[in-house]
Parts: structure tokens; C-alpha cells; sequence
């Protein structure tokens, strides 16, 4: 099971070594060095199971290392079942397909003509999508233990890492806790009093980590890459710093795949809000798996959606104007770096100072025909309102951020769909 660099195509065996960071990333060289799971060969499964990590294994990397490495069929529904298990002990609820509704309140309210689907992924593991990211690391992780290989050795005594105040933070401390595994959470000045304690609550320690003079970037992902350094697992949902978060968060395409096939073909459009790029990167590498695979015939224009405080995708995709991205990869400077200012938004959890996984982004809203969309702070709280007051979802501002990218659609804009994600805390 090998994993490759998009940016310099060096190969890492995930079975010798972890495959979260490129071995040549950092050498300076202005690439993109991002590790990305070799593609399945497996057709789209079509059980019943309702554990998504169970419904489409087949599809999902560490599986197909466990497969790989001799563990049985039965073996991977193990450790799936165990650690679903702990998390219903610990968070109420384990993983299962989310619900996928018609909103036709909420479309009419908006003045919509045609259908405005909603995915809720409030509902799941720790209020958010964030956790299905993680799930992926964390059964990476545990297949590496159960097979006894090579990359997981002594691994129980390094601590798990991430940079996060918010649902990614919340996510890896709850499935971190059902795992038995100690995290550390590099968090903001800022960062709010109940999700502080809620870390706690789940045996996370925290660093608060504050901006040094001179430093640009994010000072928790800054505090973050040091302790991963220094021997800590990357726990976070950046496909930079862990080739494996994103994976897990294509399960979410999958099932709004089967959902749409379900329905008759994929909407006119797809908004998706935007911070750090995991969610996007997971739905365009998700989506175009299911088309490849006959479950749609063609895929969602793909929006994403960010604020006007933050918004260095946007930035990036009106620098590239139509250039290869082929080229883009090998100058990462010339078109992602750090926000200049410190951002402001309600939608505060899609606030990262870059969006880390960019170029795969871009490549989804290219092959899709997207392309990003940038909202002001009236827009994003509009969204919140709506959603709340048309819906039984309560979803945090940033979970209903997607759907302030479609507030001023032109009426022949065709069907569409977003996600909620982010439960009102």
C-alpha cells in the first residue's frame, strides 16, 4: 500500500513508514508536498452496512493495508466495531451514514426554483465531519498495531498532535479518548472556555500558543509542526502535515454519491465551505471516485465558499488564471502563504491563515467546472438564521457558511446542495 507525493512523486510504503508527510517536504524547494493513498482498484461496494468504515472499506487505504498485511476481512470489522464501540460510550453515537434531506422550506424562503438538498453532518461523532477525517488516521494507526508492521513500532509512545480550538480539536479528542491514546491541542489566545473544557474533559492536554514577533502563519500549526518534530503523531485534518486525513473525509462523498445516483444524478451544484481545504480536497477526490466508478455519470460543480476576512484560495485561483497546475505544484509560493491580517468571521472554523490543501482543491473546482466564491459577514450570518429558522438543523455559523455562497445565485441556477456541519455549541 504506497502512498505518492502530488508535487515530486517520491513513494512511501505505508506499511515501513508513516505516510503522513512527504520525506521532501521542507527541503525548501517551493513544492507542494502533499501524500496521497494510490487509487483503489476496487469496484463501488454496494452492502448495507450503515458504518460508512465499514460500507466502503474497500475503497479506503488502511483496509486495503490490512488486506495486504494478512488481516482478514473479519479483522478490519473488528477494529472498526471496537473502537465504534468506545465512541458510543464516550461521545452518545459512533459513526453512521448521514441523512441527506430535500429542504424545501429553506429553498422556498431563499426563493429557490428547483431542489436545494442539505447533508447533516451535525449528527455525527462530536457534532461535525471532522471526525471522519480522523477516523481514517486513528484505523491507520490501529492496522499498523493488530498486524504488528514495521511503521508501528513503539507507537504508543508518542502522543497524538493537533492545531485546532474548534470541531477538528473536539473530533480528535473524542476519538483519541475512545482509543486510548494521549493528544495534545494547540490552541489560541482566543480559543472559547466550553471547548477548552470539553478538551479536558477528554483527557486532552492543552498548549495555548500565542503569535511571536516576526512569525507569519498560524502560531497553534506553527507550535504543531514543532512538537511533530519532536516524535508527536500529526492528528490533524491537513493533508500537508497527514496524507491520510483527507481519505477519510471522501466517505462523505461516497455517500452523497449513492444519495444523488439514488435520486437520479448529482445537483447543478455543490457549495462547500472552505478553511483549511480538507473538506473540499475529500469531496473533489471522493466525488470523482464515484464517477469513475459508474455511481454518477458526472459530478457537482464544486463552489467553495470562503469569508472576505480570509480568503487565500480565492487569491490563489485568481493568481493562477487558467495556468497548468502542473506548474503551479512546483511554485506553492508564487500562489498560497500565510493571510497578512488576522481574520474575523462568525464562521470562525474556516478561518486557517492558508488553505493548506489548495492545489488539490483547485484541481477538484477545475475538473468540476467550480471555482471559489468569497461571502461578507452579512451573508454568513443570513445563512446562519436561515438554516435555523427553516430547518430542524442547528448548525454552528461556520457549518451553514456553504450555504452564504449560494444566497445570490441567479434563478437559473439549477439544483443544488451543501453541507451543515458544525453543530450550535
Amino acid at each position: 500500500m504506497r502512498f505518492r507525493c502530488h508535487g515530486c512523486g517520491a513513494t512511501v510504503d505505508a506499511a515501513r513508514v508513516l505516510p503522513f508527510r512527504c520525506p521532501h517536504a521542507g527541503a525548501g524547494d517551493d513544492v507542494d508536498h502533499v501524500l496521497i493513498a494510490e487509487p483503489p482498484d476496487a469496484a463501488f461496494p454496494s452492502g448495507s452496512e450503515r458504518n460508512p468504515f465499514l460500507r466502503y472499506r474497500t475503497l479506503l487505504s488502511p483496509y486495503r493495508l490490512a488486506r495486504a498485511s494478512g488481516l482478514s476481512d473479519a479483522a478490519w470489522s473488528e477494529i472498526v466495531e471496537e473502537l465504534d464501540a468506545a465512541l458510543l460510550a464516550v461521545d452518545g453515537r459512533g459513526f453512521r451514514i448521514t441523512p441527506m434531506i430535500e429542504q424545501k422550506r429553506l429553498a422556498a424562503a431563499l426563493g429557490f426554483k428547483n431542489a436545494l438538498w442539505v447533508k447533516d453532518e451535525t449528527i455525527n461523532v462530536s457534532g461535525s465531519h471532522k471526525a471522519r477525517h480522523l477516523m481514517g488516521v486513528m484505523l491507520y494507526l490501529r492496522v499498523l498495531e493488530v498486524a504488528g508492521l514495521p511503521a508501528g513500532q513503539a507507537l504508543r509512545t508518542r502522543r497524538l498532535a493537533i492545531a485546532s480550538c474548534g470541531n477538528a480539536a473536539l473530533a480528535a479528542a473524542v476519538i483519541a479518548h475512545s482509543a486510548d491514546w494521549p493528544l495534545e491541542v494547540f490552541i489560541p489566545l482566543d480559543a472559547g472556555a466550553a471547548v477548552k473544557q470539553s478538551l479536558q474533559n477528554f483527557g486532552a492536554r492543552i498548549a495555548v500558543c500565542e503569535r511571536r514577533p516576526g512569525e507569519t502563519g498560524d502560531p497553534c500549526v506553527l507550535r504543531f509542526r514543532e512538537a511533530v518534530a519532536h516524535g508527536a503523531i500529526p492528528f490533524g485534518v491537513q493533508g500537508t502535515e497527514n496524507g491520510l486525513a483527507v481519505e477519510g473525509g471522501s466517505t462523505l462523498a461516497f455517500e452523497m454519491a449513492e444519495d444523488f445516483s439514488g435520486i437520479g444524478g448529482a445537483p447543478d451544484l455543490l457549495f462547500v465551505q472552505v478553511g483549511g481545504g480538507a473538506l473540499a480536497s475529500a469531496l473533489a477526490q471522493g466525488f470523482a471516485l464515484a464517477c469513475a466508478r459508474g455511481i454518477l455519470a458526472k459530478m457537482p460543480k464544486l463552489i467553495a465558499v470562503q469569508t472576505a476576512s480570509c480568503a487565500p484560495l480565492a487569491r490563489a485561483w485568481n493568481r493562477l488564471d487558467g495556468l497548468d497546475l502542473a506548474e503551479a505544484v512546483r511554485h506553492r509560493s508564487h500562489f498560497m502563504w500565510a493571510w497578512e491580517t488576522t481574520p474575523a468571521s462568525l464562521a470562525s472554523g474556516i478561518l486557517d491563515d492558508e488553505t493548506y490543501d489548495w492545489w488539490a482543491v483547485i484541481e477538484g473546482l477545475r475538473a468540476s467546472g467550480g471555482r471559489p466564491v468569497v461571502v461578507n459577514e452579512a451573508a454568513i450570518a443570513r445563512a446562519r438564521d436561515l438554516a435555523c429558522r427553516y430547518t430542524d438543523v442547528q448548525a454552528s455559523a461556520t457549518g451553514t457558511a456553504g450555504l452564504a455562497g449560494a444566497l445570490n445565485l441567479p434563478d437559473d441556477h439549477g439544483s443544488i446542495a451543501v453541507i451543515f456541519s458544525g453543530v450550535a455549541r
